[in-house]
């Protein structure tokens, strides 16, 4: 009966395949017969080889012994300058012509993977050149292989620019310039030579526009002075929002956040301050440069207590700035009410600060607190501004302990700062713990009255110039977003 089923089953419609699986069922199910025990085949199980991990090279800036060139460079503008480590425009190789050459001995054969370059005006201008190397002993017997073929500079860097080659052994290194999209110059602030094809996180392909962040409602101060005023330089809106970027102050990272970095000596944005920034302004005016930076019009705010005809004169009304942060860096050494601190935010007035928030982590400490000083228009007896400090989380103190609840190096949090009618709002925020908020009442303070205006500051207020000269502060920026009533980016 058992063959009679299986013949039938045989002439059905089912495949070959799916009998010898009824087959191995029924076998198993029964014990095979004749009391012997039948098991079901084993199929090895298919091994997946892991990827390899990935090889991270380690990046190598090697020391350059001598720069020289084809003896055609312009009076004042030698080629030692390109590798004399000041990054001033003044110190620069320059030499007019096509198919300049800047020649780089690094005194021994080395693999070299990239350069990196600051261009002469890198951010107004796109430079036109070729690379090629040698691992000759001398420059006199050199043979010379391009590495780099008819490349242009972007135009968009500020700071040092990545230059990847072909990889090569090289004593030698040739940058043959074949000027620029103005004229026939080629001009080098300073160049660097690299081991690896990517250098550093400073160097990455994508640009600070590129992250999320509105870049047209700002404006940028860094710590050089391009345009010789004596003060720094501002990047206005609309080349911010262009792609501008400087490996030294302001940069893209890896994890999709802008990087503001500020030395702690360098030029500042006028003769009244003490201290260097790298920092955004907020511009309402999105690049129409018919709008003056300051006064009550439509680049500003007012209050939502100030006059009905300051209201409808300004850009808009109250304000509403969040951000979203880490820290990286502060001092650790310099004048101990110095130490460590570090503006990240604030509303600036005409000449007041109606809030400064600051971020301050002490050498002993691993971590950081937060507080904010607001600077009333009220005159004390003295005749200085009143100012007063709200600490949030830890003390500001010169010897403050390790806050409990502090906030890390690296550690990402937001602030949220909120102007309403009077009312200043500060709501600090990290992921798994609880909101930290602040009001202040501003209704004495002033900032109401005719005339005063508003404006959001974020970024690195660099609160230390007492520091060893190789320090610097630095904070990564992941949102942020302002906003007001009556004001739309859009329009």
């Amino acid at each position: 009966m058992f063959l009679s089923w299986i013949l039938d089953y045989k002439h059905s419609q089912k495949s070959r395949f799916s009998l010898v699986l009824l087959l191995i069922a029924v076998l198993s199910a029964c014990g095979g017969g004749g009391g012997s025990t039948a098991t079901t085949p084993v199929i090895p199980p298919v091994v997946v080889e892991p990827e390899p991990e990935p090889e991270i090279c380690v990046n190598e800036t090697y020391a350059v012994t001598s720069a020289t060139d084809d003896d055609s460079f312009d009076p004042g503008y030698p080629p030692s300058n390109a590798i004399d480590g000041l990054t001033t425009p003044e110190s620069r190789w320059s030499s007019d012509g096509i198919d300049k050459e800047l020649i780089l001995d690094l005194g021994t054969s080395k693999e070299v993977k990239a350069l990196t370059i600051k261009w002469y005006k890198g951010n107004q201008r796109t430079a036109s050149f070729s690379v090629a190397t040698s691992a000759s002993a001398t420059l006199e017997n050199a043979t010379f292989t391009d590495v780099l073929e008819n490349a242009d500079s972007t135009g968009t860097h500020s700071g040092f620019e990545l230059v990847s080659l072909e990889e090569s052994e090289a004593r030698f290194i040739k940058i043959i310039g074949m000027g620029n999209s103005e004229n026939t110059f080629n001009s080098i602030v300073e160049v660097q030579v690299h081991s690896c094809a990517e250098a550093t996180g400073e160097y990455a392909d994508i640009l600070p526009n590129e992250v999320g962040i509105d870049l047209l409602d700002w404006y940028l101060s860094v710590p050089t002075d391009e345009d010789n005023s004596g003060t720094s330089d501002s990047i206005f809106e609309t080349e911010l929002a262009a792609g501008y970027t400087n490996s030294e102050f302001f940069y893209a990272s890896e994890d999709n956040g802008i990087v503001m970095r500020s030395p702690s000596y360098g030029f500042k944005t006028s003769q009244n301050t003490n201290y260097v920034r790298v920092e955004l302004r907020e511009m309402l005016r999105r690049g129409d440069r018919s709008i003056s930076t300051q006064g009550v019009n439509k680049n500003n705010w007012v209050f939502a207590s100030a006059s009905a005809e300051g209201q409808a004169n300004a850009g808009g009304v109250d304000g509403d700035l969040r951000v979203t942060l880490a820290v990286n860096k502060v001092t650790t050494t310099g004048e101990d009410y110095q130490i460590g601190r570090v503006v990240i935010g604030q509303i600036h007035a005409n000449d007041d600060e109606p809030i400064r928030l600051y971020y301050r982590k002490l050498p002993g400490n691993n971590l950081g607190s937060i507080y904010f000083a607001h600077e009333s228009r009220e005159l004390d007896s003295d005749g200085d501004n009143i100012e007063t400090y709200v600490e949030m989380i830890g003390s500001r103190s010169n010897s403050a302990s390790n806050p409990a609840d502090g906030i890390a190096l690296d550690e990402k949090f937001s602030y949220h700062i909120s102007v309403n009618v009077n009312l200043l709002t500060v709501t600090i925020s990290r992921e798994g713990k609880s909101d930290l908020v602040a009001n202040y009442d501003m209704s004495e303070s002033m900032f109401d009255e005719d005339g005063q205006y508003h404006y959001f500051k974020v970024g690195v207020y660099h609160l230390n110039n007492s520091s060893d000269p190789d320090e610097y502060a630095q904070a990564t920026f992941y949102e942020i977003k302002n906003s007001h009533t009556g004001y739309s980016a859009s329009e």
